[in-house]
């Protein structure tokens, strides 16, 4: 099997990195966001189920994000796919994660050095940690994940109707190959 790091992929799930679970969600921007967060229970392996699509990413299929909580309280991320054109090509990026300071539900992750991006977790299964949406501050991106490659259809619908309660374009969604 073929194995290619990138950091145009990097960018990509980025934002992945709802590390909380919620009993409100507050709202800042119009976007909902989690309140409350427990990092030990979000790390391990996320499922992309579903994106808007970017140049970065749009060409995988399987795609993972794997969380893991280093002694300062920082994450380190490591996101993998492969390519649909040529599946025993892996293309997969390493960078890190802090909770961002006094912003509830919001978390900066960088690939590239010094520069950090913006997300936040507008929605995240409260009990189990099993599903989550998760969006830009621009609303640009969004990802909808899950602890396995499928999700049931009631949730990811009820997901649906949470990004489009936060009045993002939810007809940009694509459904990614898990297969």
């Amino acid at each position: 099997m073929k194995r290619k790091c990138f950091t145009s992929f990097a960018a990509m799930l980025l934002l992945m990195l709802p590390l909380g679970c919620a009993s409100d969600k507050i709202f800042i921007a119009g976007l909902p966001s989690i309140q409350s967060f427990d990092a030990k229970k979000y790390m391990g392996t996320w499922y992309e189920i579903a994106r808007f699509q970017h140049s970065f990413e749009k060409d995988l299929m399987k795609v993972t994000a794997t969380y893991t909580l280093r002694p300062d309280g920082n994450i380190d991320v490591l996101n993998a796919g492969y390519l649909i054109s040529d599946p025993a090509v892996r293309k997969e990026a390493k960078g890190k994660a802090r909770p961002a300071k006094g912003k509830l539900g919001y978390f900066q992750v960088s690939f590239f050095g010094p520069f950090y991006g913006d997300y936040r977790i507008i929605s995240l299964d409260e009990k189990d940690y099993q599903y989550a949406l998760v969006v830009s501050s621009t609303r640009d991106y969004l990802w909808i994940l899950s602890r396995t490659p499928k999700m049931d259809k009631a949730v990811y619908d009820r997901l649906l109707k949470t990004a489009e309660e936060a009045e993002l374009d939810t007809s940009r969604i694509f459904v990614v190959p898990q297969n």
